[in-house]
């Protein structure tokens, strides 16, 4: 079975949100846990976001290799990571049709793509060959059984273990309207289903599973929240998260399909005349591993 799929547009869509939501204190003690030239492996990398924001904690000489199973993705994530290298006057080379290197005034950053079905993984992932392993928006996808043999293919290496951006089940759209709480209930409902990962997506019981998971490893587990912060002038994404929330929700509740397409149509008008704000949970969680 093959993992859900992501858009790009979407992706570059939703970046500055999730740039502002992650905790940066769990990742400055990720880049104090890593060696002096680390090399981070980026599970479900999509455009490249995670590493154009997580390099700067680094901040030194580091290595990436960007895992997705669309070969496009990570094509435009090459083509991203060098054109907002050259924004900020960064050189970027391609040393090999297969390498990317980004010229940061602290060091290189070396790039790499590996298309992989996360499906499989960690069984096909290079854990030999890196010094932490990292993610963002993908553990809320994966089965119980998807972090448990992730936690002791990391534990059997001493990696540790950075899960950016994982849901809580916590949503709240503002100003009140009549459906909020149908349509909450139809996209929980979608959270926990079979999103291919070899069982039903762990939802909001992300974080706790990644903690229990790690720390049975002996692994120290720092938490923190991560919440999008979606404000009125946020238009095009506020009517973006509406229009998936309501569409997710109406798989589950098809009884109410007509409500729910009010609840949408409202919810989009609110966000075009910039009346809708949306808070999103989200936790980050980080595992560092014993010693």
């Amino acid at each position: 079975m093959k993992a859900e799929a992501f858009d790009g547009d979407w992706l570059d869509l939703r970046e500055p949100y999730d740039a502002a939501a992650r905790d940066p204190g769990l990742a400055a003690m990720l880049a104090a846990a890593l060696p002096a030239r680390p090399r981070v492996l980026d599970l479900g990398a999509g455009t490249g976001s995670l590493l154009r924001w997580l390099g700067h904690f680094i901040g030194r000489a580091q290595a990436w290799t960007l895992v997705d199973a669309d070969p496009e993705l990570i094509e435009r994530a090459f083509d991203t990571i060098a054109e907002r290298a050259d924004a900020v006057g960064w050189a970027a080379t391609f040393p090999g049709r297969k390498t990317l290197l980004v010229h940061s005034p602290e060091g290189a950053w070396r790039v790499e793509g590996l298309i992989a079905n996360l499906v499989l993984a960690p069984a096909n992932l290079p854990l030999d060959r890196v010094d932490a392993v990292v993610n963002t928006a993908l553990c809320d996808l994966v089965s119980r059984d998807w972090v448990d043999a992730m936690a002791a293919a990391c534990a059997r290496r001493r990696l540790p273990f950075y899960a950016a951006l994982n849901v809580t089940g916590r949503e709240r759209f503002n100003p009140p309207y009549p459906g909020d709480a149908l349509v909450m209930r139809g996209f929980r409902r979608d959270q926990r289903r079979d999103k291919g990962f070899g069982g039903i997506a762990l939802g909001p019981a992300a974080p706790d599973a990644i903690a229990e998971a790690f720390a049975a490893h002996g692994y120290t587990v720092h938490r923190a929240a991560s919440d999008w912060v979606i404000d009125r002038r946020s238009r095009l994404f506020a009517q973006e998260i509406a229009t998936g929330h309501g569409s997710a929700a109406m798989a589950w509740e098809r009884r109410d399909a007509w409500r729910i397409e009010d609840w949408i149509d409202a919810r989009r008008a609110q966000a075009a005349d910039g009346l809708l704000s949306v808070r999103i949970g989200h936790q980050d969680v980080l595992a560092l591993p014993p010693g």
